[in-house]
């Protein structure tokens, strides 16, 4: 699976020292729960075995390495996680890990446009600030969403 890979990485779940503080961009629903998230070396909830909020960790988590900017309408990946090349190849393959994950995150991208779009905006300006962001381009077989079209 891809996204084995992150449990012995971590690296996006630490900050180095001399970079700041990262902040997680919580949705308004989100916002309830956490209230506020950041990372300043190590997130809270990183585990030995990754995070331990599992499915009910923050889509702005979930949507990493990935980043969407709502002004163009473009998705861009971090390029300093190491799946990038493995995420772009398997992109190709609909049936794969990667292309699952894109299909998922644009669902719930196009929600978070109808529902709270600030939170677009905002994630996508934390990303701009603290990740290298390379363009992504979405395969031909990949839907695109109606926040795309």
């Amino acid at each position: 699976m891809l996204f084995d890979h992150c449990a012995k990485c971590q690296s996006c779940c630490n900050v180095d020292s001399g970079f700041g503080t990262l902040e997680i961009t919580l949705t308004q629903k989100e916002t309830k729960v956490f209230r506020h998230l950041c990372i300043e070396d190590r997130c809270e909830y990183l585990g030995e075995k990754g995070c331990t909020l599992g499915d009910n960790k923050p889509l702005s988590c979930k949507l990493y390495p990935l980043s969407f900017d709502p002004q163009v309408k473009k998705y861009y990946f971090d390029a300093a996680c190491p799946l990038l090349p493995e995420y772009k190849r398997q992109l190709k393959d609909s049936d794969s890990d990667a292309s699952s994950h894109f299909r998922e995150m644009s669902i719930l991208i196009e929600e978070m446009a109808v529902v709270d779009p600030k939170f677009l905006n905002r994630n996508h300006e934390i990303d701009l600030d603290f990740f290298e962001l390379v363009p992504l381009h979405q395969p031909g077989h990949l839907k695109k969403p109606k926040h795309e079209r």
